[in-house]
């Protein structure tokens, strides 16, 4: 049975394909695209789904789109009548029910098809989030948590999970919403952009929760367990105008209201410098987050006895927040999915139809991060050979050297682009499509937004650890393979590794198993027998744009930016010459 699920006409659009309940191919549109979070009709990871599966579209037993055009419809149908919508702006603004039913007869004209279509399933958003945690999980049951802007007219859900099944217990209704709160803030620190919440998160760090009770005002937590928004502090929510799709490119209005430039300023305009003041009022905004997140968090442990919990939505990718929730809360593990965000939605669609609505059996628990594009060395070597390398030097090592090479280049001060096996699915590199750094060096950051990233000073970059030794440096040991959480550091390490130690003495730690990441893992272990630190810096390969996807991508990121060496599987290119014994040639291109 193959399953196709698709998140469209939403931010990072993406398609994942299934087959028997075995994840064979997933990725987000822009990586293919290269545009960021990209919000049309995935046509092109579609494709490359159905090309990874072997099957063409008529091929598909089922589609999963995660989104539910009739779910909570006479609450949006309400709302924007009280506020004076007309029914056209109600359809469009709350519905979507025309362009929602067309996705798929679109994707088969797109695609060239006109035969017989597939079963088509409409998922709610939510329980789209909330499957993608959970049956990707080690958990045979728990309690789960979505939590975002807004899908499906709704910002929060919670609920359990049990076997193949899974429940809702509850939910917060438009226009109530923790990931409105923080983008709005986000806008008035001088974020403008879809999914720069981010960088307030990084920012936060520099400052001291000294305005805590004042951004309290602005969400408010109710005895049930959820929490409402004081909606005098934000505008655009009576007509649902805060958000646009040009060309694909979702783009976000200011939701702030008169009332709230009155009580916290005027927002930061672009160029203007970050003052104390905008630290603060970061630091005192996460602070908040993170209490409506273990507020609704306990509750919920309350209310079913569990001691699992799943996390998903825009506000799980909130890493600091989810480093936090066992020690707050009584639940005792966290599970956040590599794609916690939109894009796991496709794959959260998926899931639920196979084993929630099917009833089939879950598939046995396996790391599921590893599932983009993937390039042979034959296919490699054909792209070099196109390419004009004049000014580097280009060899082809066999694994033995590859490591070795690597590893002693990394320990000399390299900045080297690592380029191997398929990419990941999710926002975070985690060792596939990465930028590589010594963590022990202190001007690593300069270093690298000097060279490549030419991003905000105040972001931090991770750590990525061998497993085995996450006790030695971090407070909490826990396995951490996505990257989703952020702890604290043991301050006798923090010196040994500046690069990754952010000014609070944290950092937001990858593990990484050989089992999971075997190629990545030995790289790290080649590094730890030469220097004794078991770390690598870790930071997404790219430059302001998606993370690469194909060596054209890659290879056009090393060219344009300052970075010292391109490894591509087993192809080296590099600005300076490799004085290592086990170097070879790569001659053999010209066979």
């Amino acid at each position: 049975m193959y399953i196709l699920g698709i998140n469209a006409y939403h931010g990072d659009a993406s398609a994942c394909i299934y087959k028997d309940g075995q994840l064979l191919a997933a990725t987000e549109e822009e990586r293919i695209v290269r545009v960021k979070h990209w919000a049309g009709l995935p046509v092109e990871a579609v494709k490359f789904c159905l090309s990874e599966a072997g099957i063409g579209f008529g091929d598909l037993d089922h589609i999963a789109v995660s989104r539910d055009p009739w779910a909570k419809f006479p609450q949006k149908v309400l709302y924007a009548l009280k506020h004076g919508m007309p029914f056209s702006s109600i359809r469009k603004r709350t519905t979507h029910i025309g362009g929602v039913r067309e996705i798929v007869t679109d994707l088969a004209q797109k695609l060239g098809y006109s035969g017989p279509m597939p079963e088509t399933h409409f998922i709610e958003h939510h329980h789209c989030h909330m499957a993608s945690a959970f049956y990707a999980s080690p958990f045979e049951e728990a309690a789960l948590l979505s939590i975002d802007g807004m899908g499906d007219f709704s910002s929060v859900m919670r609920g359990v999970g049990k076997g193949t099944k899974m429940k809702a217990l509850d939910s917060v209704t438009f226009p109530h919403s923790l990931g409105f709160f923080y983008t709005m803030f986000t806008q008035f620190l001088g974020f403008p952009h879809y999914g720069d919440e981010y960088k307030m998160m990084g920012l936060s760090p520099y400052g001291q929760p000294k305005y805590v009770d004042k951004v309290r005002d602005v969400v408010q937590l109710l005895p049930n367990g959820l929490f409402r928004l004081n909606l005098k502090y934000f505008g655009r929510l009576k007509t649902a105008d805060w958000m646009t799709l040009e060309d694909g490119v979702p783009k976000v209005k200011p939701m702030y209201s008169e009332y709230f430039t009155e009580q916290f300023g005027q927002p930061r305009q672009k160029g203007e410098p970050l003052t104390q003041y905008h630290m603060d009022m970061a630091a005192s905004v996460q602070r908040v987050t993170e209490e409506v997140i273990f507020h609704m968090a306990e509750d919920l442990h309350k209310k079913t006895g569990m001691k699992n919990l799943c996390l998903a939505g825009g506000v799980a990718q909130n890493s600091v927040a989810n480093g936090k929730i066992t020690s707050n809360t009584s639940f005792e593990r966290l599970f956040v999915p590599p794609a916690g965000h939109d894009a796991g939605t496709a794959a959260g669609a998926a899931l639920y139809l196979y084993h929630h609505k099917l009833g089939h059996e879950r598939m046995p628990y396996q790391h599921q991060a590893y599932t983009g594009a993937r390039f042979t060395k034959e296919e490699i070597a054909d792209f070099i050979k196109q390419q004009t390398i004049n000014g580097f030097e280009l060899h082809y090592l066999e694994d033995e050297a590859l490591f070795e090479v690597v590893a002693e280049q990394l320990a000399q001060g390299a900045v080297v682009g690592w380029f191997q096996g398929r990419a990941e699915f999710g926002p975070r590199a985690l060792g596939n499509r990465s930028i590589i750094v010594d963590p022990r060096r202190a001007d690593a950051k300069d270093l690298l937004n000097e060279k490549i990233k030419r991003r905000e000073s105040f972001r931090p970059f991770a750590p990525s650890i061998l497993r085995e030794f996450t006790s030695e440096y971090f407070v909490i040991d826990d396995e951490v393979p996505y990257m989703e959480k952020v702890f604290v550091i043991k301050p006798e390490k923090r010196k040994l590794i500046p690069a990754v130690t952010h000014v609070d003495g944290t950092g937001r730690l990858q593990t990484v198993r050989k089992e999971d990441a075997p190629r990545y893992h030995r790289l790290i272990h080649t590094f730890y027998q030469k220097t004794k630190v078991p770390i690598l810096l870790n930071t997404s390969f790219n430059e302001n744009e998606p993370i690469v996807n194909s060596p054209k991508h890659a290879f056009d990121c090393f060219i344009r930016t300052k970075m010292d060496m391109l490894v591509l599987e087993n192809y080296v290119l590099s600005r300076k010459p490799l004085k290592h014994e086990k170097k070879t040639s790569a001659n053999h291109l010209s066979k």
